[in-house]
């Protein structure tokens, strides 16, 4: 399954909630782009370092944006560092997020942990091929993909050509309209892999 790819209307300005969201579920008879912003403000060079190592032993080959560290958003906190990752896959998306959650865990982030507050380790899908779902605990796209800089722009970077399915335009696109300057991050380097 290919991402569908959308031309923009001249003269309008489509925004992703101008139509209902619809479930379209993926099938197992072809592999998609899975995107997922990967955050920490605990030990976060560290953290991210080994959650990137988890990621590629569970889904092969990962494409690997810049690391940035930015502001804590909704809370005082430390500041965290963030980034993209992006795999081709065909589990089923519920599947995916199962492994996304056992990853955080083994970063040290409690299961029920509290919303606004530091983590170990954040994994979120951002974007699943062209699927779109409204369905409990499974928000897809990332509802605050558009709003937050520490994810449109590192998506942007691994995923430039993607086309977000309720917007209907590219990422890159989106991200060259985005107010870059509300909200500064600064590359940082992670740390280097622990050695087998």
């Amino acid at each position: 399954m290919e991402l569908r790819r959308f031309s923009k209307a001249r003269g309008t300005s489509p925004s992703p909630h101008t139509a209902k969201p619809t479930v379209r579920s993926m099938t197992s008879t072809g592999a998609v782009d899975i995107y997922v912003a990967a955050g920490s403000n605990v030990r976060p060079l560290h953290n991210l370092a080994r959650a990137l190592e988890m990621l590629r032993e569970r889904f092969g080959a990962v494409r690997v944006s810049q690391a940035y560290r930015n502001a804590a958003v909704g809370f005082d906190g430390p500041d965290f560092v963030n980034l993209a990752v992006g795999f081709r896959g065909n589990e089923p998306v519920r599947e995916v997020i199962a492994a996304l959650r056992h990853i955080e865990e083994e970063c040290g982030r409690p299961r029920h942990a509290a919303k606004w507050t530091s983590r170990s380790m954040d994994l979120d899908i951002l974007l699943y091929g062209d699927q779109v779902s409204d369905e409990p605990g499974v928000k897809i796209p990332r509802p605050d993909l558009l709003r937050r800089a520490y994810m449109l722009g590192p998506l942007a970077e691994i995923a430039g050509e993607a086309t977000h399915p309720l917007a209907h335009q590219r990422i890159a696109e989106l991200w060259r309209s985005f107010d870059q300057t509300a909200h500064p991050m600064t590359p940082v380097t992670l740390d280097p892999p622990p050695p087998k």
